[in-house]
């Protein structure tokens, strides 16, 4: 962000609240650039005692992770995710227990991860190139991310 989105001036570096940010230099106006983590949605999907997974068409061929998105305005987590795995599977959503809230500050964002248990036929949206249904006890976390959920379920798994 180069400039302030009220007035439009270019923002300036200025110690605010203990740490460096962006703000208007323009006393009257006053924004600031906050910079705040972005809740993202993740969904350890499970449909028929299968765990889902998918890869974006951005990512290379043998890389699969979890349904994600960006929280909406006035949804709560729950209506977000479940309306993630409706977007981008096309499944309808039984139930979501939540199962842990990961720092990803890599990009800034807070993973708030979910366990679904969904029905129905997997339909891919435009974001997605395929998926694979992988029984639990094949699944393996990955060491950062939404890999971490993974980790957490899987630990307090029930068989």
């Amino acid at each position: 962000m180069k400039f302030c989105p009220r007035c439009a001036r270019p923002l300036v570096a200025r110690e605010l609240a203990g740490r460096v940010r962006l703000a208007c230099p323009d006393a009257a106006c006053g924004h600031v650039f906050w910079d705040n983590p972005l809740p993202v949605l993740a969904a350890l999907v499970e449909r028929e005692g299968l765990l889902v997974l998918a890869r974006n068409h951005a990512w290379p061929e043998k890389m699969f992770g979890l349904v994600t998105g960006f929280m909406e305005r006035d949804e709560t987590p729950e209506e977000g995710v479940a309306r993630e795995v409706r977007e981008e599977l096309g499944l309808a959503t039984l139930s979501t227990s939540l199962i842990g809230l990961y720092p990803f500050q890599r990009k800034n964002e807070l993973i708030l991860a979910y366990h679904i248990r969904a029905e129905g036929e997997i339909v891919l949206n435009e974001e997605l190139a395929e998926f694979r249904l992988i029984p639990p006890e094949k699944l393996r976390p990955w060491e950062s991310g939404t890999g971490l959920a993974v980790r957490d379920w899987l630990a307090r798994r029930q068989p």
